[in-house]
């Protein structure tokens, strides 16, 4: 199973994330409830300015990173469900012969997302949004925990809120869990989320850190646009490998790694 496309894509789509998740892991810079601590301190002694020892450990980078932490270990669990109930079901579908046309069936269904992700991203079509209502009902059930969790004034309440948070009805999540349920199995599901997850970090890990700035610059036309059109492109490029065209003058090892590939499928 290529991992790379799944990174990107995470990496791509963070903008989004930066909506559903940038004021909550925004907010864990502030839920200490003082001021930030500077990393470095000066002092007055005798008339001089003296550098006080840094501080090893900044608490609310231990909450913004708890906080990520328990998010991606939430995708890791969701993608080792969908990576082990399917691979369970075309094991089933093997025995009857069906397994290489649903495989291929998901695997269009795959870059479908992708496309109508894309398209999301980039402002151009709404779709996706009504996808994430149909999770809105199971996010229900879990909003009340998060809410006990708050103040999130400990790494450990971040942790468990991240856990929490990662079942938020979100379509960028769905794309990445229906190509986890072409991994093959439960550990390959898992892995698939994971790199997505981490293709999410260095934005969401930066918003922590400059708060509000980067969320407006991220929120952006221009950087939405830049962001659907890639995971567009995605897509767009397992589409035409699905329908057999070719690989559009590349190489077949580039098409490899460009492109999410099922674990046991043959794709041309």
């Amino acid at each position: 199973m290529n991992l790379l496309p799944l990174w990107l894509v995470g990496l791509m789509g963070s903008v989004h994330c930066l909506a559903m998740c940038g004021g909550i892991v925004g907010a864990l810079s502030g839920a200490g409830g003082t001021a930030p601590a500077p990393l470095l301190r000066y002092k007055l002694s005798g008339g001089a300015v003296r550098a006080s020892r840094p501080a090893l450990v900044n608490d609310e980078i231990v909450r913004v990173l708890g906080y990520n932490l328990g998010r991606l270990a939430s995708y890791a669990c969701a993608g080792a469900l969908a990576g082990g109930i399917a691979g369970g079901l075309l094991r089933g579908a093997d025995v009857l012969g069906w397994m290489l046309p649903l495989q291929q069936a998901a695997y269009v269904a795959v870059n479908l997302m992708l496309v109508a992700l894309g398209l999301h991203l980039g402002q151009w079509w709404s779709g996706v949004a009504r996808l994430e209502h149909l999770g809105q009902r199971a996010w229900r059930a879990l909003r009340p925990l998060t809410v006990r969790l708050l103040p999130v004034d400990s790494a450990a309440k971040a942790l468990l809120l991240g856990g929490l948070w990662g079942w938020l009805p979100c379509g960028m999540v769905y794309s990445a869990l229906l190509s986890a349920m072409l991994a093959g199995d439960a550990v390959r599901g898992a892995l698939c989320m994971l790199a997505f997850g981490a293709g999410t970090l260095p934005m969401l890990l930066a918003a922590g850190v400059s708060g509000a700035r980067l969320r407006r610059l991220a929120g952006g036309a221009g950087c939405r646009r830049l962001a659907g059109s890639v995971v567009l492109c995605f897509g767009l490029l397992g589409l035409w490998r699905a329908a057999g065209f070719g690989a559009l003058g590349m190489a077949r090892v580039w098409l490899d790694v460009l492109c999410i590939t099922p674990a046991h499928a043959s794709l041309p």
